[in-house]
C-alpha cells in the first residue's frame, strides 16, 4: 500500500491539472465538443460519399437520417432528464422546429452536391456556413463581430474561393 503522503501528491497533481485546464478558455468543454464536431464531420462527408456510390444523393440522404433519427433517439433516452423534457417551451420548439428545417435543406443540397462533387470542395463550401452564421448571429441574437472574426472570415472566404476555382 502507497503511503498516504503519496496520495495526497498525487490528488494536489490532479487539482493543479484540473484548476489548470478550467482557467484556459481554450479547455473549456465546448471547445472540446466544437473540435469532436469538426473531426467526426470530416469523416462525415467522406464516409457518406462512398455510401453515395451507385445511388442518388437523394436516397444516401434518407438512409443517412434514418440513422441519424435513431442514433438521437437512443442518446436522448440515455441521457436527458425527463426534467428537461418537460422545461421545453413554445419558442424552443418553434426555433429548434425552424433549425430543423434549414437542416434539411442544407443536408438535401450537400447531398445533391456531394453526389456530383469533389469531398474537398463541398466540405469547404459547405463551411463557408461559418461566414453566414457570423452575420446572422450578430443580426439576430446581438453577437459581436470583432476584428478577429472579420479576419477569420475573410481567411475562411479566401480560402473557399481558392479551393473552389478550378
Amino acid at each position: 500500500m502507497a503511503a498516504p503522503s503519496v496520495y495526497l501528491e498525487s490528488w494536489r497533481l490532479s487539482r493543479l491539472k484540473l484548476s489548470l485546464v478550467q482557467e484556459d478558455p481554450l479547455m473549456t468543454p465546448w471547445v472540446a465538443y466544437a473540435f469532436l464536431a469538426m473531426i467526426f464531420a470530416g469523416f462525415t462527408s467522406v464516409i457518406a460519399k462512398r455510401g453515395l456510390d451507385g445511388i442518388s444523393g437523394d436516397l444516401g440522404l434518407m438512409v443517412r437520417t434514418c440513422f441519424v433519427f435513431v442514433l438521437v433517439l437512443v442518446y436522448a433516452a440515455l441521457f436527458i432528464p425527463k426534467e428537461h423534457v418537460e422545461s421545453l417551451k413554445r419558442h424552443n420548439i418553434l426555433w429548434l422546429g425552424v433549425s430543423g428545417i434549414t437542416t434539411s435543406l442544407s443536408w438535401i443540397f450537400y447531398y445533391k452536391a456531394l453526389k456530383a462533387g469533389e469531398v474537398s470542395t463541398v466540405a469547404l463550401i459547405d463551411k463557408g456556413s461559418f461566414v453566414v452564421a457570423v452575420a446572422l448571429a450578430w443580426a439576430i441574437l446581438g453577437e459581436s463581430i470583432t476584428p478577429r472574426i472579420v479576419a477569420g472570415s475573410a481567411l475562411i472566404l479566401a480560402g473557399l474561393l481558392i479551393v473552389a476555382r478550378k
